[in-house]
């Protein structure tokens, strides 16, 4: 017993140990500023070239662009350390509001409905809207989408202009999604007409699929980019100060040639030209960037071993909770259990990722959001599986022990649970696939695993299919090397008993 108790501390201290070391090492991505200190955290959604995108070519997890850039001068100008961090774009706002970051560049414009929520500085850069549809289609105006089908990103200037746009032009229906290569893809797939997109960004699609074209919208309002801060930041003045002072210089216009030329879209949107086939998927358009994406690997196993492994001790906890006979213990594990299974996993994730700061004041990571997440949640699903393995234990076991003066929980750890974790071991098995591949949803909060790494290849090269098939492998690959582990494990057991007997 004692020995087990020894091994199970090792593995709880050695885990503890490796996720500090990959979060303090491999990802160090994380908000960890806040005002008046000597780094400030900028929060940015890098999957917008040439605004904010990875650099895949690099050995290193890289974001580069034009915000970066401007966000590095200011830095430079007013002498402090610039640190990144990177979240989907509708999760910005909320950042801010939960003191994640300090400030927020991302090709954001200053609407009504935001400054309810965040503070902006001046506009550092002005774009106009284009309408992105195929070159067939002959959609060019905002008066030939009617009774079209309209794509846009979610939380975007583009959404709220597609709104207004459909107040003046009848029977437009608008498509909000996530990412706007997925806007994009669901024009190539002809489930939309057209999209609504910023022109830099429409540039780089249209080179990358040349059946598609884009024609601007004439403005009926100034619109640009501006940095969110979070409300009464005194970060707003000296920000205004120092870009006045690059655009008096000219700094801003030379980063924008720098960024948004045609030569440096195109080279962004290049890729080997696409194979003519009925499908128009090559995937040597993604051979320089496939170590990029590998790259997501370690983290992903990291932390599925770490929910796995939390989770299980979790769930034994809760099990031994519900059948202690001691009914408050039994009614917060069964209540537990309710809530955990009841509520959708991203809903919860969310929550703890943005909540945690605001009501502890801890700044918990992405990482450590998601394996928290995962391993409360897991947990619950785990509890009913080992109560189950536990009461499928012959009764004349534990009678036996009892008999005997073995203690109850004795008795469980050593006599009881070993054989219910052995009968129910498939199920935990599936448990852990299900993490494996449930582990993508940590995307959502910006860790970059292997989805994340497919979704930002994709998005820098504005394809779509190729990135999302080849981690579709990396996954499947993943999931039977698990499979045939736990087969191997569980042939080892069988043969256990078979000479025990």
């Amino acid at each position: 017993m004692k020995k087990r108790q020894a091994l199970l501390l090792s593995l709880l201290f050695g885990a503890i140990l490796l996720i500090n070391s990959i979060i303090s090492h491999s990802y160090p991505l994380q908000a960890a500023s806040s005002v008046g200190k000597e780094t400030l955290t900028m929060i940015t959604s890098p999957d917008y070239p040439p605004y904010e995108y990875y650099d895949t070519k690099v050995g290193e997890r890289k974001i580069v662009g034009f915000d970066i850039d401007v966000a590095g001068a200011i830095a430079q100008q007013l002498g402090f350390k610039l640190k990144v961090m990177e979240s989907d774009f509708n999760g910005l706002i909320p950042a801010l509001q939960a003191n994640r970051a300090d400030f927020v560049m991302a090709g954001m414009t200053p609407t009504e409905e935001r400054k309810k929520n965040a503070d902006f500085s001046i506009i550092y850069y002005e774009a106009k809207d284009t309408i992105v549809a195929p070159k067939t289609s002959n959609i060019k105006t905002i008066k030939e989408l009617s009774g079209k089908k309209v794509g846009v990103q979610l939380g975007t200037i583009q959404e709220q202009n597609a709104k207004r746009i459909s107040v003046k032009v009848d029977g437009i229906e608008i498509k909000q999604l996530n990412k706007v290569p997925e806007v994009i893809q669901e024009i190539k797939s002809k489930r939309i007409d057209a999209a609504i997109v910023e022109d830099t960004v429409a540039k780089g699609f249209a080179a990358a699929n040349p059946e598609l074209e884009f024609n601007v919208i004439p403005p009926d309002r100034a619109t640009g980019s501006a940095i969110a801060f979070p409300k009464g930041s005194p970060l707003v003045e000296p920000f205004n100060k120092v870009l006045q002072q690059l655009k008096d210089n000219c700094e801003l216009e030379k980063l924008a040639a720098k960024w948004f030329s045609a030569n440096t879209i195109a080279d962004a949107a290049s890729t080997v030209p696409p194979a003519k086939t009925g499908l128009n998927i090559d995937f040597t358009r993604i051979i320089p960037d496939i170590p990029f994406i590998l790259q997501g690997i370690p983290l992903t196993l990291l932390f599925t071993i770490l929910s796995a492994l939390l989770g299980l001790i979790w769930g034994t906890v809760l099990s031994l909770l519900k059948i202690s006979g001691i009914k408050l213990l039994g009614w917060f594990a069964n209540a537990y259990t309710s809530i955990f299974r009841g509520t959708p996993l991203l809903l919860q994730l969310a929550l703890v990722y943005y909540a945690t700061p605001q009501l502890t004041g801890f700044d918990i990571s992405a990482l450590q959001a998601g394996v928290l997440t995962f391993t409360l949640n897991s947990g619950a699903y785990m509890s009913e599986t080992i109560r189950g393995g536990i009461q499928a234990v012959d009764k004349g076991q534990s009678e036996a022990a009892m008999s005997m003066g073995i203690s109850y929980w004795l008795m469980m750890w050593d006599i009881i649970l070993p054989q219910a974790l052995k009968n129910i071991l498939p199920a935990l098995v599936n448990e852990t696939i299900g993490l494996l591949k449930d582990s993508a949803l940590v995307s959502t909060v910006g860790v970059v695993e292997i989805l994340r790494s497919a979704q930002i290849v994709g998005a820098n090269k504005y394809i779509y299919f190729e990135p999302l098939l080849f981690a579709g492998l990396i996954y499947y690959v993943l999931v039977m090397a698990l499979t045939s582990g736990a087969s191997v494990l569980e042939r080892r057991l069988r043969r256990g008993e078979k000479r025990a007997l």
